[in-house]
């Protein structure tokens, strides 16, 4: 077994216009006063990385972690998230995630994914140029607006998109490969990859890739009324990354988990910060040493009502406070009789 490493926070929700969220050398020395010791980077946001130099500089991947490591803070993945969410967008969406793209692909379906998909390939070689073996993205979703099946899915519906979406992606698998770093697809709601099934669905069509894997995030299987725990279990093998996010269902006699188009705080289900929410962390620290995760366990800070920077500071203490340090020998080590296959045939009544 191993002590999982942490705490570290994803900066996607703090990154800003203000000091000291503005910039990388002033975010991560913040980050290390509240207790942090790494942080995963929002790609998308040249306050803080230039996604293209990282890409081709390994001078600047140096550098870049140099004044990181001087504020006592490790790099621990790069993320993808809104990039890789144009990897595949239904024409619903076209409108709503256009706005995650660059200017010049804007209103252009066809450009904007050639764009989202170079952006994965260099986020993708900056993590080897880094020395990072693990990267974090959205699978995006051609069947997300059939998940309810109503009126009824045409037959073949469902797996041509997943067949499509395989498609888009094995290439970028490939190039992970390549590059020794695995792809860990968030599994979340909106996303066609939102649970194991539809997780498994996927890895079939890409013949089980090595480098297709999971972030591991609680909070979206409290959402969807999911055994977290149980998930832990099924595929550990596969959960290479860990968001440490909490949240609560509380559903009504008007309402469950769907939300009724509610805002965040007035849901039956949202996000809360760490500690306020559901999810028995206990249980998980626990499942995830168990199984030996290798990984770093990130705070991805999102709540309805608390003040970002309390939650921050709070959840430093709330992941350090929870991670096992594993232990070297056995509690029951003090009775070890010292015996020997010898003894050990004896005590079964096998002789000599």
């Amino acid at each position: 077994m191993r002590t999982l490493k942490g705490p570290a926070l994803f900066l996607a929700q703090f990154a800003g216009d203000e000091a000291p969220f503005n910039s990388w050398g002033a975010i991560t020395k913040w980050a290390a006063d509240c207790g942090y010791k790494g942080v995963q980077v929002p790609s998308w946001d040249g306050r803080l990385i230039d996604l293209d130099l990282a890409a081709s500089s390994k001078d600047y991947c140096d550098t870049f972690k140099g004044e990181a490591a001087e504020n006592g803070i490790e790099v621990t993945e790069l993320s993808t998230h809104l990039q890789g969410q144009l990897v595949a967008v239904h024409p619903a969406y076209d409108t709503a995630f256009d706005g995650f793209a660059a200017p010049e692909v804007r209103g252009n379906p066809a450009a904007r994914q050639a764009w989202a998909v170079d952006q994965v390939k260099k986020a993708l070689t900056a993590s080897r140029n880094m020395g990072i073996g693990a990267h974090v993205t959205f699978s995006g979703a051609l069947a997300w607006p059939y998940v309810y099946p109503w009126p009824q899915r045409p037959a073949g519906l469902v797996e041509t998109a997943f067949d499509e979406l395989a498609a888009r992606w094995q290439p970028l698998l490939d190039h992970a490969d390549e590059m020794g770093v695995d792809v860990c697809y968030e599994i979340h709601p909106g996303e066609d990859l939102h649970d194991g099934i539809t997780f498994e669905m996927f890895l079939e069509r890409v013949n089980n890739h090595a480098r297709a894997n999971m972030l591991y995030d609680p909070s979206h299987y409290v959402l969807q009324a999911l055994d977290y725990l149980d998930n832990i279990d099924i595929y550990h093998e596969r959960i290479k990354m860990f968001h440490v996010k909490d949240a609560e269902l509380n559903p009504t006699g008007r309402q469950g988990v769907y939300g009724g188009y509610q805002s965040w705080v007035n849901r039956a289900g949202r996000f809360r910060s760490l500690g306020d929410g559901q999810v028995d962390f206990g249980a998980v620290f626990s499942k995830l040493t168990q199984y030996d995760f290798d990984g770093w366990a990130v705070v991805e800070w999102e709540c309805a009502m608390k003040h970002p920077e309390d939650g921050a500071r709070e959840g430093a203490a709330f992941v350090r406070d929870h991670i096992i340090r594993v232990t070297e020998h056995a509690f029951d080590d003090f009775a070890d009789g010292g015996t020997d296959q010898a003894a050990n045939r004896k005590m079964l009544g096998l002789g000599e």
